[in-house]
């Protein structure tokens, strides 16, 4: 039986398929900033673990204040994991962290 919903997800499927795979990264990127990550950053110096933070729900790229430029660099909310230890643990909070393209090694991926 043919219903408004299976036409609904038909025509989704269908403009998802028609889209360029920059658009359909957008598409995706819209999703997890409504939805969050919950992820994890590491920032290195050299191959030395040096800070962590978790429970990320995205990482933004910073634009430029007299247009559209973006900036080399990142910024995000997360827990500052101090014992890095992928657990927030009592006396560790949210904090504000941002962090260059030039200077910094890094690594960002979903919670395991």
């Amino acid at each position: 039986m043919i219903t408004m919903r299976n036409i609904t997800i038909a025509l989704a499927l269908l403009l998802a398929a028609a889209c360029t795979q920059e658009q359909q990264n957008k598409i995706s990127r819209v999703v997890q900033n409504y939805t969050g990550t919950n992820g994890v950053l590491d920032i290195y110096a050299g191959d030395k673990l040096v800070k962590r933070f978790i429970h990320i729900d995205k990482i933004s790229t910073a634009i430029s204040t007299n247009g559209s430029t973006p900036r080399p660099h990142r910024f995000g909310y997360g827990i500052l994991d101090s014992n890095m230890n992928m657990q927030a643990d009592p006396g560790e909070r949210k904090v504000y962290f941002e962090f260059s393209d030039y200077s910094t090694s890094y690594i960002f991926y979903g919670q395991p």
